[in-house]
């Protein structure tokens, strides 16, 4: 069971030309779907800057250890095939940051948030 230090996320960015993007959706999409499966995966929500199309950035939230995600999770197979076919389109190195959650009174979420609900 994870506690609140054990509450992750996980924030990606990539940089891609914006004519590579269904190729880059059509890998995205199965690693995606592997990943939200993942009993440990809490939300996983994906935005483009409006400023500045086919850059990329996503939030995981993990309730996970940092040990247990960079040990057991970032070595999944699915995301052999993924990285193969995705990272020869960025155009920048990736960002990543990972955070882990404060809890107590800074945590709210919403069931119904910008138009989506259960």
């Amino acid at each position: 069971m994870a506690t609140p230090s054990d509450s992750l996320s996980l924030q990606v960015t990539i940089h891609l030309n914006h004519e590579d993007l269904p190729k880059f959706w059509a890998a995205f999409q199965p690693a995606y779907e592997a990943v939200i499966a993942e009993p440990e995966c809490t939300f996983f929500e994906v935005y483009e800057d409006p400023n500045a199309p086919g850059t990329l950035s996503w939030v995981e939230n993990w309730s996970a250890s940092p040990e247990w995600l960079l040990g057991v999770q970032a070595k999944k197979p699915y995301y052999h095939d993924y990285l193969a076919a995705t990272e020869p389109l960025y155009v920048k190195p990736r960002e990543i940051k990972l955070l882990k959650r404060v809890g107590g009174p800074f945590v709210m979420v919403k069931k119904v948030n910008g138009g989506l609900s259960d």
